[in-house]
């Protein structure tokens, strides 16, 4: 087991120091943030989770055991925080559909006008192949290509198999290649 770098400071955080826990915040709250905007997709609502994710690890700072680092704990809460919220707004909304974007086959020089666009059209395709993946798959790749989490910390953060991690990363993968084949012009895989 890895030496948890927090360690120090969580633990003068639970002597009651105020400022190592200011320190832990400052550490991770961009992380946290760029992670759970990804799965939410709304500033707000993130920023909410975000705080709602750092006041809850607070509360139970007392109950941390530190049988995993304090950045997987906490990622975890972040994480939970993030299905709620979701959770709660399919409640309140209907779901909406995607629309395919209708996008040139050709690949244009780069630095021209065409390439710009076909540069945004792929981003923007990757985005909402993101936001059609379930949430488990989402979170699997926003953790590794978004947080450049290992397979083995994305596991502790969701508590389940490496085995399992592996497969919804590469399933994730799968799922954004196809939305961009057509995009990319790019030869459909025969091994399915």
């Amino acid at each position: 087991m890895k030496v948890d770098p927090d360690r120090e400071l969580v633990e003068r955080a639970r002597a009651g120091e105020r400022a190592a826990f200011d320190l832990l915040v400052a550490r991770y709250q961009r992380r946290l943030l760029r992670l759970v905007l990804r799965l939410l997709r709304d500033q707000a609502e993130a920023e909410d989770v975000v705080q709602e994710t750092f006041l809850r690890a607070y509360r139970a700072l007392p109950r941390f055991r530190g049988d995993a680092a304090f950045y997987t704990w906490l990622y975890r809460i972040a994480l939970n925080g993030a299905r709620s919220t979701i959770l709660r707004r399919r409640q309140r909304a209907a779901p909406h559909g995607l629309v395919p974007s209708q996008l040139p086959a050709p690949v244009p020089e780069i630095g021209t006008p065409e390439s710009m666009l076909l540069s945004k059209q792929v981003m923007q395709t990757i985005d909402a192949a993101l936001e059609a993946l379930p949430l488990e798959l989402r979170t699997v790749i926003a953790l590794r290509e978004i947080e450049g989490l290992s397979y083995e910390e994305i596991a502790q953060i969701m508590e389940c198999p490496l085995g399992t991690v592996r497969s919804r990363i590469f399933r994730a993968r799968e799922a954004i290649a196809r939305r961009l084949r057509p995009l990319l012009d790019l030869p459909v895989d025969k091994r399915w």
